[in-house]
């Protein structure tokens, strides 16, 4: 099971970077659009953090607190529904943008520092 959640934990990452390297890619060049790095990296984080939330533990200390698994959740479909909507529009305001960088952020400093 180890294994597993160290797979899930891989892919996990590699749908952060997606998403916020897309995200702050499509920023800095000044077209505030939904690429297809933000939507996969979304849906990536999403269904992975569903799948690393799973009891695959024996129990124990290793468990995490439900309440911060529920907070990380919220922010990650947030974050899901703010790229799915818009995604085929040409161009999103640059808050939205500004909003889904933040809470991509929130969500990664909510994993490492709640403990």
């Amino acid at each position: 099971m180890e294994a597993l959640r160290l797979i899930l934990l891989f892919v996990h990452l590699i749908g952060f970077a997606l998403l916020l390297g897309g995200a702050v890619a499509q920023f800095v060049s000044g077209k505030f659009r939904i690429n297809p790095a933000v939507l996969w990296g979304s849906i990536i984080q999403l269904v992975s953090g569903i799948g690393l939330a799973a009891p695959l533990r024996g129990g124990g200390d290793a468990e995490p607190d439900p309440i911060k698994l529920g907070v990380k959740l919220v922010l990650a479909v947030l974050i899901f529904i703010m790229v799915f909507i818009p995604r085929r529009r040409e161009a999103v305001n640059k808050g939205h943008f500004i909003g889904i960088i933040t809470l991509t952020l929130v969500n990664a400093a909510v994993a490492v520092f709640w403990r």
